[in-house]
């Protein structure tokens, strides 16, 4: 059988790091073994009921079988703007500020696509979520990494980048409340980072996936609202951890004009938008009663209280994460991140991320997703004590 060789752009994609993790989870669990799988990122409750049944209640409108709308619907659009409004007090045109993508995931790779050439610069969080660098690779451009360090909030210190890297860069991506870190974003960093994305001529993409995921009160701040983030960048904002909607695969971007036509024009060559009842549903989500937001939030709140008390009871120091539904741990002395996460697989049963995974800052640190039950939270952390690391 003939083997048609890879393009170039395919070869520049960056390895799927956290493939081999799977590979190693799913050995043990043929293997008989009961893993605690805390390695992943992906929603382990329920789409609340009212969204799904708005779905199976539009479903059978025979308008929506045919195609949809390349640019999406009317419909969404207007609630997607609505809900800025209401949750940001952000006023958004849905005509042209508003894109609708098929998962932010689509959104953070494609937009490197449309504003980036070859030989170009993207500024990246390091340690920062990897697809970013798919869409850069694709695009044929280079990367330039903004350190995130405990000592800074894990937020960029753009003092201590190069002129240069500031100079060469035309995209910036951004991601509070961040994954992995968990870190926050502040009022004053979102004005500066305007500040700079102005003087340096940078478009800012940040990527609020997180946003409504914040703990002791706090709200998360969108980018948006701070006068002037519209003139240099978009925010992109998904229906996955919000409403635990990530396999229905609907997000959008919304701000500057510009990029947006640039989304949507490069979508007109990609996609028929989304299927019509889906976005129906998503118009549900978005308008609807908040309180199963509410509760959700509070369900992660009460999980990371538990799993970071039973971690402090074994007599791992760590920080309680301030959003996102992740812990961002310091590893013990004389292990590699790797090794660590290797040794809590293979001697607790306990999955869990390797910080290098997310970047060369994240060496010493490993990632948890706080996405099982407060007991199976409890029992991980009991499991990692008995093997008497701290």
């Amino acid at each position: 059988m003939q083997q048609f060789e890879q393009s170039e752009t395919l070869k520049r994609l960056p390895e799927q790091f956290f493939a081999s993790l799977v590979k190693k989870v799913q050995r043990l669990k043929d293997q008989g073994h009961d893993v605690i799988n805390l390695g992943q990122g992906n929603p382990d409750l329920p789409t609340p009921d009212h969204i799904v049944e708005e779905l199976k209640q539009s479903a059978g409108i025979p308008e929506y079988h045919k195609y949809s709308p390349f640019r999406g619907q009317p419909f969404l659009k207007k609630a997607i703007a609505e809900f800025y409004q209401r949750e940001y007090g952000v006023e958004l045109d849905p005509e042209s500020e508003v894109a609708i993508m098929a998962g932010a995931k689509t959104g953070l790779v494609e937009i490197s696509q449309c504003l980036l050439n070859p030989g170009d610069t993207a500024l990246l969080p390091d340690p920062g979520y990897p697809d970013y660098m798919s869409g850069i690779a694709l695009a044929g451009a280079e990367s330039a990494f903004m350190p995130l360090t405990a000592e800074n909030g894990f937020l960029p210190d753009y003092e201590a980048l190069s002129n240069e890297d500031l100079e060469k860069a035309k995209l910036m991506f951004l991601n509070y409340p961040n994954n992995p870190t968990s870190g926050t974003a502040t009022e004053e960093f979102f004005q500066e980072t305007i500040e700079v994305a102005n003087k340096h001529n940078i478009c800012v993409v940040h990527d609020f996936a997180y946003g409504a995921i914040g703990f002791d009160g706090k709200k998360p701040l969108s980018f948006l609202q701070f006068d002037g983030a519209k003139d240099v960048g978009v925010e992109m904002y998904t229906l996955s951890k919000t409403y635990n909607m990530a396999g229905w695969r609907v997000a959008f971007a919304v701000g500057n004009p510009s990029v947006i036509e640039s989304i949507n024009l490069i979508q007109d060559h990609l996609y028929v938008s989304l299927f019509s009842s889906i976005q129906q549903a998503a118009e549900k989500a978005l308008t609807a009663d908040q309180t199963a937001v509410d509760q959700l939030v509070e369900t992660y709140e009460k999980r990371r209280d538990v799993f970071v008390d039973k971690l402090h009871s074994i007599g791992w120091k760590v920080e309680a994460p301030k959003g996102t539904f992740f812990s961002w741990l310091p590893i013990p002395e004389g292990y590699t991140s790797q090794q660590f996460a290797d040794l809590l697989l293979e001697k607790a049963h306990v999955a869990v991320a390797p910080g290098n995974g997310f970047g060369e800052q994240g060496e010493g640190y490993v990632r948890v997703g706080l996405l099982d039950s407060e007991e199976r939270l409890a029992e991980a952390a009991e499991r990692i004590g008995k093997l008497g690391l701290f």
